[in-house]
């Protein structure tokens, strides 16, 4: 048999292209991951002949190009539409990526539900699942109405011409690992097969005008799997995170082209699905301890939204020779540099401690205003003095014990007022530069760890 011709090898981490096959990439240095690239048979005329017939390959001038604002539609979920800068944008592509089980396909049957009692057309096309295991999914979540419709196919010329009949508004490509098409020839999931999959329905909503979000599996490093080249693709690439043991997702925007990447949208696992979360702040304090040493209130930046969390300390004599550190939530050379810190420059002898550091409720946060947070739990554990539960904390910690500026102080003093904070500590830099004093809240300024230390215990 004649062996199939291929087009050369290129790198499914990062897209690197090559002539050849080779052990380690040049571009991303990664091992074993070149691939052979098959030839597709006819789908560059094709996907050709579609643009021409759109006159993309036609220039313009600037002066020509209309600059009115994107046309939005809502999802029916206030954190989604914030993560996509104001609601869904026509035409768009939007991969979703998340861990197994994470929630990606209950968020999503979450939107059409929302978008087809709007009296949208929504397509859902799902090539894992069959019709039966959707609708178990469905009956959990609730009652569904309007023009939604479901399809269980993986050949993207069968989705195409149905799509072509229904002319849906917005459709689901659940995932985009089990999709292929006839001309080219390697196996669903293999790299040609999810980069032709995903210029094909590119073309499509493009084309047609059609909102589609794609399901991406994701790797054990939590990248979204396939060729790197699948992220620049896609107009926005969204990840659903969390741990399966702790109830609530984080929705993070990696990459939008139609609004920011610094805004995040927070829900919470339930029996019914997936619950919105409008107030983070007083969801992850829920539970804190009274009176307990070693806890302290801290506030992080996530995007444009500030979010109160508790850091937690645990500092006792070590029974071994070499000392244990532990961090969890937060960077572990940070923790151990913020020790040093305190050895040096605040006098507190921690070199025959273990020292334990968690960032309460399973988030992860490596922002470096929580560094006062985290030197003021590890002495007030170390000196078993709590910090009283109405102070909040907030700082950058230099290697000179000095506590730097962080950006957006004022908003962050604002959400602790609102929960009912009376006390922020926080860096001189920023107590001089908030113009407008809010109300009900006692500011102190800090210049070194040493002034900071001093609240500790006090009421």
């Amino acid at each position: 048999m004649a062996k199939a011709r291929t087009t050369g090898f290129f790198c499914k981490e990062c897209g690197y292209e090559s002539s050849k096959w080779m052990g380690q990439c040049p571009a991303c240095r990664e091992w074993n991951t070149f691939v052979e690239a098959p030839a597709a048979s006819g789908g560059r005329k094709a996907g050709g002949a579609r643009a021409a017939a759109l006159g993309g390959n036609r220039p313009v001038k600037l002066s020509q190009i209309e600059s009115s604002a994107e046309e939005r539609t809502g999802t029916g979920m206030e954190e989604l539409d914030r993560v996509l800068g104001g609601g869904l944008v026509s035409g768009s592509l939007i991969l979703v990526g998340g861990d197994p089980g994470i929630g990606k396909s209950t968020l999503l049957l979450q939107v059409c539900r929302n978008l087809a009692r709007d009296g949208k057309r929504v397509l859902y096309i799902s090539g894992e699942e069959s019709a039966r295991q959707i609708k178990l999914r469905a009956d959990r979540l609730g009652e569904f109405s309007g023009e939604l419709s479901f399809l269980c196919e993986t050949d993207l010329d069968q989705i195409s011409r149905i799509i072509e009949e229904e002319k849906p508004e917005i459709a689901v490509v659940d995932s985009i690992q089990t999709m292929y098409r006839e001309g080219v020839d390697s196996a669903p999931g293999s790299v040609g097969q999810v980069r032709e999959s995903t210029n094909f329905l590119l073309q499509i909503a493009k084309g047609k005008g059609i909102t589609i979000f794609i399901v991406g599996h994701v790797t054990k490093e939590g990248t979204v799997a396939g060729p790197r080249m699948l992220e620049h693709m896609v107009d926005t690439v969204l990840y659903f995170e969390g741990e399966k043991n702790v109830p609530y997702r984080i929705l993070r925007g990696v990459k939008n082209r139609f609004g920011s990447t610094n805004e995040i949208g927070v829900f919470e696992m339930g029996g019914e699905g997936l619950i919105q979360v409008p107030n983070p702040s007083e969801y992850m304090l829920s539970g804190k301890p009274e009176g307990a040493s070693g806890s302290v209130t801290a506030c992080a930046i996530e995007g444009t939204r500030p979010m109160l969390l508790e850091i937690q300390a645990l500092v006792c004599r070590t029974n071994f020779g070499m000392p244990r550190r532990t961090a969890a939530g937060t960077d572990y050379n940070r923790v151990n540099l913020l020790i040093a810190v305190l050895e040096k420059r605040a006098g507190l002898h921690l070199s025959d401690c273990d020292a334990y550091v968690n960032i309460a409720g399973g988030l992860r946060i490596s922002e470096p205003s929580l560094d006062l947070g985290i030197v003021m739990a590890l002495a007030s554990s170390f000196r078993d003095v709590p910090v009283d539960d109405g102070t909040l904390v907030f700082g950058e910690v230099g290697l000179s014990g000095e506590v730097r500026a962080v950006s957006m102080a004022e908003k962050r003093v604002q959400e602790a007022a609102k929960l009912g904070f009376s006390t922020c500590i926080l860096p001189q830099v920023c107590l001089e530069r908030i113009r407008q004093p809010v109300k009900g809240i006692r500011l102190v300024g800090v210049r070194n760890v040493r002034e900071a230390i001093e609240y500790i215990g006090r009421g």
